[in-house]
């Protein structure tokens, strides 16, 4: 109904004449809009400057900041993906205490938590009625703890807006493959989770769709799951494979300099979705998803906002030997101006560790990054920045600064609840008697950060260069952000100087390290953090002293989420090696052989 509704509404417009004031006072598009068959671009250029968000996604935009808490099974088995055949047992926190997480959460400026409820392995955090793979078979609290409860308990105390994740992909249900069968199940789970915790703000699937136990994959009814959302939480967002928030396409924190909510990007839960995405030659990571270009050759817009998502670590689980390798100070201030500043919402993924606490190095480094946040932005130098500005295309704006600014960062927000709108702008800068340019910008959408070199100014001018109907702008601020000291130390995942390596075959590759080491573990590191299809995915990794005589020591490995997060992954040995040479059998997530070269790996050795 939603769409035909739209497409009536459409064809009353092109009744109207495309100018002036009966653009502004058009009636607005909640969500989705049909162009109808045959519109000019200018034509569908006005219908998408009136496409608006739903007051859902309104307020998700203005959370800013999310936390993703990625905590269960994998904690205790040091893995990234799990295969669902672990022993519950050994999930066993020796102090979990859900209101730390929150706490230090809010207290670093987070507005919700997400937690992973159930992951790949279909442990749940939560006594499921529909599973014995749970919290109840545990030892934790006897088999009477419930994690989930403990998170929602703490989000109602600190005021947390809360947030689920249920992983589609179950590698622990025996019904997985049976798609009738494992939809109900996972229905069911579903249910549970929004039924007895309260309010749920977001619901989060991602599209993860690997075999089960059975070896069968899953055919999902993403038509019921969100029938269900829309019934029991009618005012969650449904994120990721939803149609309300889009992933941005990468798990770097990095968002589009150009960045449209207002998108011609069908979600993927659509039945057409494959078919107008692919006439229209984009994805996830295209990196136009929203210009008149494209708006020439769409059927359809929809307001779809982005989430980036990242891991403050490496991994998105806790792993003990990750505690050197937290985001530095440095590198999430530029995730923040690169995802919040570029028109998403951050979701920053912080594991609680073994013991059931955010880790001392995640909790410090929370606080800096909030601390230097505060800092940064505490004194905006532009005066009267907030008074409204309707304007027309091509037009341009003087902002006085405080006596004595000194700026390097530009701030500029769009009226969202009006519309996406601003295609390009220009930001300059009044100083010595002169006008000079700073920098220059796309879509501004919710918020859009420019960063440029120190300079001392008098005023700043905002030129709207483009623009889809007159531009809304709520606001202009300027910031001088100070330097930013890089504190974290990274860590290295290779110990052995590769200059006395030798490679001794290319596949599998096999590598002569030059001298007799103890193994500990490996590391693979795809080059330059580069997602391609030749990347391992399922190994085996073998140990030789002499080259000749070789050990099996891991079996059916697996970098879970590689091609997502192309960051190093370390693997620890089952036990210390004495080993020369070491060899490296792995295959793509195809099946293919993988294509690995001596660079990508890396040996940590036993101290």
């Amino acid at each position: 109904m939603k769409n035909v509704s739209n497409y009536v509404a459409a064809c009353m417009m092109m009744a109207l004449p495309f100018t002036g004031m009966a653009q502004q006072n058009a009636d607005r598009y909640v969500k989705h809009v049909v162009f109808p068959e045959g519109a000019t671009l200018d034509e569908k250029v006005s219908m998408a400057a009136r496409l608006v968000p739903t007051p859902q996604q309104l307020e998700w935009q203005k959370m800013e900041l999310t936390a993703f808490l990625h905590f269960g099974i994998n904690t205790f088995t040091d893995r990234e993906w799990g295969d669902g055949t672990e022993d519950p047992k050994l999930f066993n926190p020796t102090n979990l205490d859900a209101d730390q997480w929150v706490r230090t959460l809010k207290e670093a400026g987070f507005q919700m938590v997400i937690l992973t409820a159930k992951h790949h392995d279909g442990f749940c955090l939560w006594p499921s009625r529909y599973t014995t793979h749970s919290v109840a078979s545990s030892n934790w609290k006897d088999g009477k703890g419930d994690v989930v409860r403990e998170v929602r308990d703490a989000c109602t105390k600190y005021g947390m807006k809360f947030g689920v994740y249920l992983s589609p992909w179950d590698r622990n249900a025996p019904c997985y493959g049976d798609s009738p069968k494992y939809n109900q199940y996972f229905i069911d789970q579903l249910t549970e989770l929004l039924t007895n915790y309260g309010e749920v703000h977001e619901v989060w699937f991602d599209g993860a769709n690997g075999e089960g136990p059975n070896g069968k994959k899953q055919e999902y009814d993403w038509d019921r799951f969100y029938e269900t959302i829309q019934r029991l939480q009618p005012k969650a967002v449904m994120a990721i494979m939803g149609d309300d928030v889009r992933w941005v396409g990468n798990e770097k924190g990095l968002g589009r300099e150009t960045e449209w909510s207002a998108t011609v990007l069908t979600p993927g839960i659509y039945g057409r979705s494959e078919a107008n995405n692919g006439q229209l030659g984009i994805s996830n990571m295209s990196a136009d998803l929203g210009s008149r270009a494209m708006l020439e050759k769409a059927s359809e817009l929809f307001w779809y906002p982005s989430e980036v998502d990242v891991s403050i670590r490496p991994g998105w689980f806790y792993h003990t030997y990750e505690d050197s390798k937290v985001k530095s100070v440095k590198q999430l201030m530029d995730i923040y101006c690169q995802s919040v500043g570029y028109n998403s919402v951050l979701l920053l993924n912080i594991p609680p560790d073994r013991e059931g606490r955010i880790n001392a190095a995640d909790a410090q480094r929370l606080k800096e990054f909030a601390e230097f946040r505060k800092k940064a932005f505490a004194d905006n130098r532009v005066v009267a920045g907030d008074t409204p500005w309707n304007t027309a295309t091509v037009s341009s704006r003087s902002y006085a600064l405080k006596p004595a600014s000194t700026v390097n960062l530009v701030m500029v927000q769009e009226d969202i609840a009006q519309g996406q709108r601003i295609e390009k702008f220009t930001i300059d800068a009044y100083t010595q008697g002169a006008w000079k340019t700073m920098g220059e910008g796309t879509t501004v959408g919710y918020k859009r950060m420019l960063r440029f070199p120190d300079i001392q100014a008098d005023s700043l001018r905002l030129t709207i260069n483009e623009s889809r109907l007159d531009g809304n702008v709520i606001q202009l601020a300027a910031y001088h952000v100070p330097e930013v000291e890089e504190t974290a130390t990274q860590g290295s995942w290779n110990d052995l100087d590769r200059s006395t390596w030798k490679l001794v075959k290319e596949n599998p590759v096999t590598v002569d390290l030059g001298k007799t080491v103890s193994l500990k573990a490996f590391t693979y590191a795809p080059l330059n953090g580069e997602t391609k299809p030749t990347l391992a995915f399922r190994y085996d990794f073998y140990v030789s002293k002499d080259g000749k005589k070789w050990k099996k020591v891991i079996t059916k490995g697996e970098f879970s989420n590689i091609v997502n997060n192309p960051l190093p992954q370390t693997k620890q040995l089952p036990a210390t090696e004495e080993a020369r040479y070491i060899r490296l059998q792995a295959t793509t997530v195809d099946g293919k052989s993988a294509q690995v070269v001596l660079e990508e790996l890396g040996v940590s050795l036993a101290k």
